[in-house]
């Protein structure tokens, strides 16, 4: 069975524009890499686990942000890895200066599961995202 993860694309509306926000894996092996690094907050689940349930405080747990709204369920994307990830949209707003993210330690030392975040225009997300994850934007664009 795949792994299997879950997550939040957080957007809002600023001047007129679409704005998603975007997280940056902690960690050495991410620290150089921007194009296509970015992602959407969200992090593994089990089987059993209910998707939304579990996107939620990933969100949290990843940045500190807590939302709440009306979650959009996107179509679930099948990553190149072979990961499926579902996600939901919800309208919100955050500051990214007030990230606070969980750590995972890795050759004895502690990182921060997300090292930066920071809200994108549509255009530029499309470029900052990973490859796997630019469908929940095109998804995103119709709803609105």
């Amino acid at each position: 069975m795949p792994k299997t993860s879950a997550g939040l694309l957080l957007y809002r509306h600023r001047n007129g524009a679409l704005e998603v926000f975007l997280v940056h894996p902690g960690g050495p092996f991410w620290a150089k890499k921007d194009a296509g690094a970015w992602s959407i907050p969200k992090g593994e689940i089990a089987p059993e686990e209910d998707p939304l349930a579990a996107a939620r405080p990933e969100l949290t747990d990843e940045t500190g942000c807590v939302a709440s709204g009306d979650f959009h369920a996107l179509t679930p994307i099948k990553q190149p890895s072979g990961k499926i990830v579902h996600a939901w949209a919800v309208e919100g707003d955050f500051d990214p200066a007030q990230l606070k993210s969980n750590v995972f330690t890795w050759k004895g030392r502690e990182f921060p599961e997300v090292d930066r975040a920071a809200w994108f225009a549509v255009s530029e997300a499309r470029q900052k995202i990973l490859r796997g994850q630019v469908g929940f934007l095109e998804e995103l664009e119709k709803l609105r």
